[in-house]
């Protein structure tokens, strides 16, 4: 019989066991820290039926889901955690309480062009607030402080939050009589960072049709750069020309004030009047996250406001605010960077029990005591020679190796070897568990990311 050759689809993410296990870690932040600001957790179906997913249907979304036909179903697999949350809500709302937080890590789909970086199965990483009707402003700037909080836990230092309002946005280009190219002119001003203002105001008067004086008008105003108090000043040389500016600047006040009183130190959070974000989406406060020193991973996390998150499953007014991780690529990032910590014990156990007699009893009870005692604990087995044992203890990196021979029997104890030091010393089998977890424990309380 013709072998198949073992071969992983491009754009699916296949990482080694030590690999995976920075991944968990990874996981393991978020999710403490999401539920340390009262996130529950939701994990909805990967497949789901096309009519629910391609409710909003139409462009790219369409072109890149994933779509089959089982039997007479018509299924896809979802593309992100934001419709099928919509989905839960609508099918939920009466057993719901708001405002509704809820967290979410899982896998989405996207049947894109694999690239460096950008993957077609991927871990998106979401959190959201979703209100009955209304939802405070204060939710805006929560939301950014949770992103510091996280970051920061990860052992990010060197990133900026940054935060605009659509609503100032639509408002300043409504006062200049440009509403109606709004969408064109957005997507156009964001090549800023790669083609520079020159080529953007080629594009904008080529393009978009727009006069020079008009093009200059909007250059001038993306420019506005300085702190956060500077950058507010300005803009208050635009109020009272439109109302929706004005309601978008008093927001964008009220979000940055709440920001330094929820913690988040000026130098990681910045007004940027650059940051646009999903044109038919978000309709207040958005938010991109950058590494400062690494600007060519572009953004790590981003989100903002919206007003109605279910409007295509009922007539419920569902307003949100919520951020995505884009997990994977930007633990792909990392690694290719070489900024993940070596320090995470990617081992799969803590200690290793080796019996170094044929009477596997005493080496089954140790085991057992020290899993018990909260000791991630595997039993070596096999019968081979000593050297053979102590290589596999090397390949798996286990931090420490637990002897158990002839003399540690009769005495009631164990030698524990820590296998980067090899220093040795014999124990009783609770003063082991207790040797062993405080130091694994000292170990992972490291950061995941090192600078």
């Amino acid at each position: 019989m013709a072998k198949v050759s073992p071969r992983t689809l491009s754009g699916f993410m296949e990482l080694s066991p030590r690999d995976q296990m920075k991944m968990e870690r990874m996981m393991q932040v978020l999710r403490e820290s999401y539920s340390l600001y009262g996130f529950t957790p939701l994990d909805t179906p990967i497949i789901e039926s096309s009519e629910v997913l391609l409710a909003k249907g139409g462009g790219d979304t369409e072109k890149q889901i994933y779509r089959f036909l089982k039997g007479d179903s018509d299924l896809a697999l979802r593309f992100d955690l934001t419709v099928p949350l919509a989905k839960y809500v609508a099918a939920h709302y009466g057993e719901l309480s708001f405002p509704f937080r809820r967290y979410q890590i899982g896998k989405v789909y996207r049947g894109e062009r694999a690239q460096r970086g950008r993957f077609r199965e991927f871990y998106q990483a979401d959190i959201d607030v979703i209100g009955d009707g209304k939802l405070d402003i204060m939710n805006e700037a929560e939301i950014p402080s949770i992103i510091y909080s996280v970051f920061t836990k990860l052992g990010l230092k060197k990133f900026k939050i940054k935060v605009n309002n659509r609503k100032i946005l639509n408002g300043f280009y409504a006062m200049n009589g440009m509403s109606e190219k709004a969408g064109e002119i957005m997507r156009t001003v964001d090549k800023l960072d790669k083609i520079g203002p020159e080529k953007v105001k080629q594009l904008l008067i080529d393009e978009v049709k727009m006069l020079p004086v008009k093009s200059e008008n909007v250059l001038d105003f993306m420019a506005i750069q300085g702190d956060n108090a500077y950058v507010l000043s300005r803009l208050e040389q635009y109020r009272g020309m439109d109302a929706t500016f004005d309601a978008g600047l008093d927001e964008l006040i009220a979000v940055t004030k709440y920001l330094r009183d929820f913690g988040v130190p000026e130098e990681n959070f910045a007004v940027d009047l650059t940051i646009a974000r999903g044109l038919d989406y978000y309709t207040g406060t958005v938010y991109e996250t950058e590494m400062t020193e690494h600007p060519e991973i572009g953004s790590v996390c981003s989100g903002g406001r919206y007003d109605n998150l279910a409007e295509y499953y009922t007539d419920k007014q569902l307003p949100g605010v919520g951020i995505s991780i884009g997990l994977t690529r930007l633990f792909y990032v990392l690694n290719e960077q070489g900024l993940l910590s070596d320090e995470i014990i990617t081992a799969p156990c803590d200690a290793l029990v080796l019996p170094m007699t044929g009477e596997m009893g005493p080496a089954v009870a140790a085991a057992t005591a020290l899993r018990r005692a909260g000791v991630r604990t595997q039993l070596y087995g096999e019968q081979k020679k000593f050297k053979a044992k102590m290589n596999y203890a090397d390949r798996i990196g286990v931090p420490y190796v637990v002897l158990l021979g002839e003399d540690e029997i009769a005495a009631g104890v164990v030698s524990v070897k820590d296998m980067a030091s090899g220093e040795q010393q014999k124990l009783s089998p609770a003063e082991a568990a207790a040797f062993i977890r405080a130091a694994v424990e000292k170990r992972s309380a490291g950061a995941v990311i090192k600078e």
